[in-house]
């Protein structure tokens, strides 16, 4: 099954448009996981179990596990939502951007080492930067647009042949980039405006949308500007407000998790057409 079929079936199957990422900040995880060889790998795993139920999409961001030199233990969580969870799709954010050659080898990274249903990556060295990863047929290849932080705007805006460089990276997805039907593009829910414009470039090309939660993005204005006819189109991710969602005394981490990723799921499913819900 590729990304888009297995991702169609998730957004059914949960009725759920919310991609919950795994962000392990070491400080932040429990104090009885922090000295553990392998409390990175717990932690997730446990909001995985926590949460399949409710996500359309897991999606690990390499750096958090770089930094900490536990790319092991990313394979060891890749390899528990492959075995464990095959029908949910699992997105690495690596955002990677680099010449063919070496883009060759981040789409093996992604796609072999990790075992990636998707992938982030920067467009901004053009079309041959992205064939490394648009050679894998069946995989997903989810490309920056309207980013979610304010400098975006540093560059998504400058005007190219009188339209913004993000309308521009759009429609060269959605018209000549997207060859295997695969293809999604990354917007901010911070920017709603620019949401709906995207989806009117792209119709029914599906959106990841980070900056809910811990961002402050509206889910309402985010779900009424990004979403299909028929109430699908989108992984809303929220990372930290979920798996840092510990707020009551002695409330388990993972229990927390999946009582924000409830009420995450809720309130956009709340705003969604009334043929997805």
């Amino acid at each position: 099954m590729n990304f888009i079929n297995k991702l169609s079936a998730a957004w059914t199957a949960n009725n759920s448009l919310l991609c919950v990422g795994l962000d392990p900040d070491l400080a932040k995880l429990p104090a009885e996981l922090r000295d553990l060889p392998d409390g990175i790998t717990t932690f997730c795993t446990r909001i995985i179990d926590a949460t399949a139920d409710l996500a359309c999409a897991f999606k690990p961001q390499i750096a958090y596990f770089g930094a900490l030199g536990a790319e092991k233990q990313l394979e060891d969580i890749c390899r528990y939502v492959r075995e464990n969870y095959p029908h949910i799709p699992l997105i690495l954010d690596a955002k990677r951007g680099d010449i063919g050659a070496t883009a060759t080898q981040y789409a093996r990274e992604a796609f072999e080492r990790y075992g990636a249903d998707a992938v982030t990556v920067n467009p901004y060295m053009g079309e041959d930067s992205l064939d490394p990863y648009l050679a894998w047929q069946d995989r997903g290849v989810i490309i920056l647009c309207r980013t979610s932080n304010p400098g975006g705007s540093d560059l998504q805006f400058l005007d190219t042949d009188g339209v913004p460089l993000y309308q521009r990276v759009a429609r060269l997805v959605a018209e000549k980039w997207n060859k295997n039907g695969q293809c999604a593009l990354v917007v901010g829910a911070t920017f709603p405006g620019e949401l709906a414009q995207v989806r009117a470039i792209v119709g029914d090309m599906p959106l990841l949308v980070p900056g809910i939660g811990a961002q402050g993005g509206d889910i309402a204005a985010t779900v009424g500007a990004g979403q299909t006819a028929n109430g699908m189109g989108m992984m809303i991710s929220s990372s930290r407000a979920i798996i840092y969602a510990t707020a009551q005394a002695g409330e388990d981490f993972a229990d927390a998790a999946r009582r924000v990723a409830i009420e995450t799921r809720d309130a956009i499913n709340q705003h969604r057409a009334s043929d997805g819900v």
